[in-house]
């Protein structure tokens, strides 16, 4: 394998920014259970409250 040219490619990508917190309503809808989130309506990508992701990084961190 040649690894002369210096650059090393990461398995993963650089992890995604965290969405910006709102300010006040609207707060986007969770995608998990429809509870409002803690993130303006528009944020761009799934949207999840502070319960399910909590879970959700409860999952991952399980997964392996």
């Amino acid at each position: 394998m040649d690894e002369s040219n210096g650059s090393h490619e990461p398995y993963c990508g650089p992890p995604a920014p965290a969405p910006r917190e709102a300010d006040g309503p609207p707060f986007a809808d969770c995608v998990l259970c429809r509870k409002p989130t803690e993130y303006p309506e528009s944020v761009k990508g799934p949207t999840l409250c502070p319960v399910c992701e909590w879970q959700e990084a409860q999952r991952t961190a399980c997964s392996g």
